[in-house]
């Protein structure tokens, strides 16, 4: 019987492939088969998480590019192309917030960092659509393929502090329903574009505002783990079930979903 969750013989990208969140979404998918495109600006972690899958028995390369720089992303590209002559997916993992990005409460709300909310808007928003309008074109001349998106429960609630974050993301979700339609009118089932929102996971960009130096929470991170109701953060490798159904061809008839993976807090109302 034909596996269809399986990813043997398809090859994907992962933009931001050298962070923590990309390092589950990279293993994931060479588990399951797949060869992956480890992209990244970060030139260092790219070859070395590279040459750990070649040396296991997997298949990856590294992809050293700025995902808001659209030549590195085409060299980028070109190389793929030209290793394995075929991109079957795309997992659009940069993404992510900054410190001028961030409203503290004691910050007069009209005085705020307008330029450090516009960038870290642009980082999700763009970072996620240039590397499809690209990385897109060799799906298409493959024939068939998977996009995947990464919302966040920003994108459908207000989360304080974080504008630009909410913001982009928001921008993502409307970007992931608007394109599946207009993939679906040009190339039929052919080409599918779906989003994975994870609920809080640890990463170095929310590190010091979720948990404290010495051990335990701060009132920001205590206030997620209140509000979630599995009482914990995610682990990244827990994003990697549905990662993979979204890139396989068990997901065939999927297009312009949202899939959360967040333990509960989307639809928790605090109560």
């Amino acid at each position: 019987m034909e596996n269809k969750y399986s990813l043997k013989d398809k090859v994907i990208v992962v933009t931001g492939g050298t962070g923590i969140l990309g390092n589950s979404f990279v293993n994931g998918i060479v588990e399951a088969g797949g060869t992956v495109g480890i992209l990244g600006r970060n030139e260092a972690v790219a070859n070395e998480r590279a040459e750990v899958i070649n040396k296991n028995g997997g298949k990856a390369i590294a992809l050293v590019a700025d995902v808001l720089d659209e030549k590195e992303l085409i060299a980028a590209k070109n190389l793929m192309w030209d290793t394995f002559g075929r991109l079957d997916g795309l997992v659009n993992g940069a993404g992510g917030n900054m410190p001028q990005g961030v409203l503290q409460p004691d910050e007069d709300i009209f005085k705020m960092n307008l330029d450090g909310m516009k960038k870290v808007m642009e980082l999700n928003l763009w970072g996620t659509l240039l590397p499809t309008q690209i990385f897109g074109e060799a799906i298409a001349r493959t024939g068939k393929g998977s996009i995947v998106n990464i919302s966040s429960m920003n994108s459908k609630r207000a989360v304080t502090k974080v504008l630009g974050y909410n913001i982009g993301k928001a921008a993502v979700d409307c970007y992931n329903q608007w394109f599946a339609v207009e993939l679906a009118n040009r190339y039929g089932d052919a080409i599918r574009m779906n989003a994975l929102a994870p609920g809080f996971f640890l990463t170095e960009q929310n590190r010091n505002l979720l948990t404290k130096p010495e051990g335990g929470y701060t009132p920001r991170g205590e206030s997620v783990i209140r509000n979630t109701p599995f009482k914990r953060f995610g682990h990244p490798d827990e994003l990697i079930g549905a990662l993979v159904w979204l890139l396989s061809d068990a997901s065939a008839f999927v297009t312009g979903s949202m899939i959360c993976v967040d333990g509960g807090f989307s639809i928790f109302s605090g109560v």
